[in-house]
């Protein structure tokens, strides 16, 4: 079978720089790396491909002759002639996929052993509010799972007092390395689970582990003004640590309702009332229920139009974080009366008269709609 170009191989134009010949690679040996194909022999020949082609492509003088004589100005340096102890760039491609690595070959080159202290992990609730709460403030009992450290072994994971031992697998590493195609890799040892020492009469409380699951109820305070998506932190009620580490943090993530008459624009409220005719074409004071059902006073200029946003101030939202608060934005809605009492049609038929309202208006522009 012809062997096809290296730049067709890795994706690239000709021209490429050594950064796209890196991405190149790095995303055909993801793809195909045998450890994510486990007996896939198109697969494994696709990485063996890639891998040749990255080798010569990456260097500059195999490059500057791959490009002068094509494959014969690189025997040796092919699948043929191919030595992989001389390529030692492993970590510098895959140096930001170490998270990716690990999660498709079970462990990566820089992971470290967890025999010491480590800290448990951090946990997340999520709590629905109401929009008056997140306004208000508020207090509340939340009731979650979390590792707590088992009672009967003190966390050490023995039985009546045992001890654990070095893991006589990876000799305390945590971890073991393996072969995968041309890299040698480290994965999460299979005995020890990574901790690096074993047991050999496990507590039957926590079965070795530790930590023993249980149900918890804190009493939470959620401060006013805290806005929608918002992260509260509890430090040290996550999972607890394992070989004498801290306890991770609960992370405590609120979702605020929506209001039916209300909205909210950081520290602003905004909402929207009726008008008459008259109150809006001669002006007139009116009474608005708040957010917390006060009744405040608001004043209509005269010749307002429907939807002007009027303000009152530091009617808002309180800060969080100091004691200003926001305005609370109120849109007057000029409503047309449907029905009309004798005596009413009388008044507008007059008011129709006086105004002599012309039977040929002219188009609005636009832009002065998008202002109102």
């Amino acid at each position: 079978m012809a062997k096809r170009d290296y730049y067709e191989v890795l994706g690239v134009a000709k021209n490429a720089t050594k950064d796209e010949i890196k991405k190149g690679y790095r995303k055909l040996a993801i793809q195909y790396h045998p450890d994510k194909n486990p007996g896939n022999k198109e697969a494994e020949e696709k990485f063996k491909e890639a891998t040749e082609a990255y080798e010569v492509l990456s260097d500059d003088e195999k490059r500057k002759a791959y490009d002068q004589f094509g494959f014969a100005g690189v025997d040796g340096a092919g699948a043929g002639g191919f030595n992989p102890n001389q390529f030692h760039d492993f970590d510098d491609i895959f140096g930001d996929f170490g998270s990716i690595f690990e999660n498709f070959f079970g462990g990566g080159s820089s992971r470290r052993s967890s025999s010491g202290p480590n800290q448990g992990a951090n946990l997340r609730y999520d709590l629905e509010i109401s929009f008056q709460e997140a306004v208000f403030g508020t207090k509340t009992e939340i009731s979650f799972q979390h590792e707590e450290t088992c009672d009967n072994c003190h966390g050490t994971g023995g039985a009546n007092g045992a001890s654990r031992k070095t893991c006589p697998t990876c000799r305390g590493a945590g971890q073991v390395r393996r072969s995968a195609g041309f890299f040698s890799m480290a994965q999460t040892c299979p005995t020890c689970q990574g901790t690096g020492s074993v047991i050999d009469n496990p507590c039957p409380y926590c079965g070795g582990t530790g930590v023993k699951s249980k149900k918890r109820k804190i009493a939470i305070t959620i401060p006013a003004g805290v806005d929608d998506g918002k992260r509260i932190t509890i430090p040290r009620q996550g999972n607890a640590g394992r070989n004498g580490g801290p306890a991770g943090d609960l992370f405590v993530v609120i979702h605020v309702k929506s209001h039916e008459y209300f909205e909210r624009d950081g520290k602003d409220l905004y909402c929207a009332v009726p008008i008459t005719l008259p109150q809006a074409a001669l002006g007139a004071e009116i009474f608005i229920n708040t957010l917390d059902n006060r009744k405040i006073k608001l004043k209509i200029p005269s010749g307002i139009q429907s939807g002007k946003l009027v303000k009152i101030r530091d009617e808002g939202v309180a800060s969080v974080n100091s004691s200003s608060k926001g305005d609370l934005y109120v849109k007057l809605i000029v409503q047309t009366p449907s029905r009309l009492s004798s005596k009413e049609k009388a008044l507008y038929e007059e008011l129709m008269k006086v105004s002599d309202p012309s039977d040929s208006p002219k188009l609005i522009k636009i832009s002065d709609l998008s202002r109102n």
